[in-house]
């Protein structure tokens, strides 16, 4: 039997061995002493900076790698003075050439035979492709400031720019939070008036007595607290788009004097003789069904009929949950630029919640949740511990009755708009769809407010 003789490594073959593996790797690496100057730089650190690693040994690493996080949250410097190691942290640092590179760091202590203090060891990985290719699902999925892979929204996505520039009135529908203003200022910004001033009126929140002055704005002596003249809100939209929000609320008498606006494009201010252009593009906006308060003799028809030119919908987060990571992604970015953080994300038991709630307040109850979260999370995820309360309850024990009973209703109508959908709002085809009569199916639309006329191709 022949015995294999393992030799032992010179000293001065050391030095060149770790040198070798080193250099092997793709991700790069570089270390420091206890004054933060570089004593090694890798083949791979070259690639990524662009820098050679003869002329960074010795060099303070903050000089060679200008990272966003250098001067005040220094990985490197974390780990030595704590002895914790971070992992995949991300960073950016900048190339030789100037360009930003995306990065995931991790780092380590380094010490002698005698744990005697050395300097430290960082590993650095370039992202650049995988945010690339981030960025170009993010571009897929998004339209102006609206996140989206819904099969309904990217049909709205390619038809917003064509509605964009008729110039005609849009009325926006959709639950509170779901983002109606969002789509609103993207018709604004994708017509020929995005140059021009964007106004809202919160039509639910102004009185009767005050809505005609706000919107035609008055003249001096128009009234004793007129001490001069003030322009409405259709002066100031002027050229540009009026968003008449939650227009559902607005009394008969407002009604009558809006209806004006848009059938003969002109009006006058308070006190005034002079009768004014109203050269506006309006688009409304309501998170009720304005068709049933029309029918309801709550809303005029022929006001109706003029605000509804075009029609979109949109639909409650609920029934787009294919949604929630990517808006969960969207708010991270953001809040992570606002508030300085480096948040990578959330666990998969957060996602899985997330994924579970019915979120009766939509997109902006998302938002105030990924933003909880952000307060209370000093990690580099989002856990089940930094989310509200109220939240954090839904992820154990039996939902009570009333819970239960309220979702197998959506979980219902769900279905009905989903089958409605697919058969172009045919109703015989719908019932046969989902295995009940006509009768039963006309009942149940009428239970959940489902009105099959909003199924049927034009």
């Amino acid at each position: 039997m022949q015995t294999v003789q393992v030799g032992k490594v010179k000293p001065d073959s050391k030095d060149k061995l770790v040198e070798t593996i080193l250099n092997s790797i793709a991700d790069g690496v570089f270390t420091v002493d206890r004054d933060w100057r570089i004593t090694s730089f890798n083949k791979a650190a070259e690639r990524i900076t662009g820098k050679r690693a003869a002329e960074t040994l010795g060099q303070p690493c903050s000089e060679i790698f200008h990272a966003n996080i250098c001067e005040k949250e220094c990985a490197l410097r974390q780990t030595i003075e704590s002895g914790k190691e971070q992992i995949d942290r991300p960073a950016k640092i900048t190339h030789r050439d100037g360009r930003t590179i995306p990065i995931s760091i991790s780092t380590a202590v380094l010490r002698d035979a005698e744990g005697v203090l050395l300097g430290g060891a960082e590993t650095f990985r370039d992202l650049s492709a995988i945010e690339q290719l981030r960025r170009e699902i993010q571009l897929q999925y998004s339209f102006e400031d609206i996140v989206s892979k819904s099969a309904a929204l990217q049909k709205t996505f390619a038809i917003l720019p064509d509605i964009a520039e008729s110039d005609a009135a849009v009325l926006i529908e959709g639950p509170s939070g779901s983002g109606k203003e969002l789509l609103a200022r993207a018709v604004h910004n994708l017509s020929h008036r995005r140059d021009q001033p964007f106004v809202v009126v919160n039509c639910g929140a102004l009185p009767e007595s005050l809505f005609e002055s706000e919107l035609f704005g008055y003249v001096k002596g128009a009234f004793t607290d007129a001490k001069q003249d003030k322009p409405g809100r259709l002066a100031l939209a002027s050229g540009g788009t009026l968003f008449l929000d939650e227009v559902s609320e607005l009394p008969p008498a407002s009604q009558v004097k809006l209806l004006r606006v848009l059938q003969e494009h002109e009006y006058e201010p308070l006190g005034s003789i002079r009768t004014l252009r109203a050269n506006v593009r309006v688009v409304a906006a309501t998170n009720r069904r304005l068709v049933d308060r029309v029918s309801r003799n709550l809303f005029r028809d022929d006001l109706y009929f003029r605000i509804a030119v075009v029609r979109l919908a949109l639909p409650p987060l609920s029934e787009r949950r294919e949604d929630i990571p990517f808006l969960v992604e969207h708010f991270i970015r953001q809040f992570n630029a606002k508030r300085g953080k480096s948040i990578s994300g959330i666990t998969e038991a957060v996602l899985d919640l997330l994924m579970r709630h019915d979120f009766p307040g939509n997109i902006r109850e998302l938002q105030n949740v990924i933003e909880h979260g952000f307060v209370l999370c000093h990690d580099r995820h989002i856990d089940l511990h930094h989310l509200p309360d109220d939240i954090q309850q839904t992820s154990h024990g039996p939902q009570p009755k009333k819970q239960r009973t309220t979702r197998l209703k959506r979980v219902e109508a769900d279905a009905i708009r989903n089958a409605l959908s697919g058969m172009q709002g045919h109703l015989g085809k719908t019932a046969q769809e989902l295995g009940i009569s006509r009768t039963t199916l006309w009942r149940k639309m009428k239970q959940h407010g489902i009105d099959p006329n909003a199924f049927r191709e034009a």
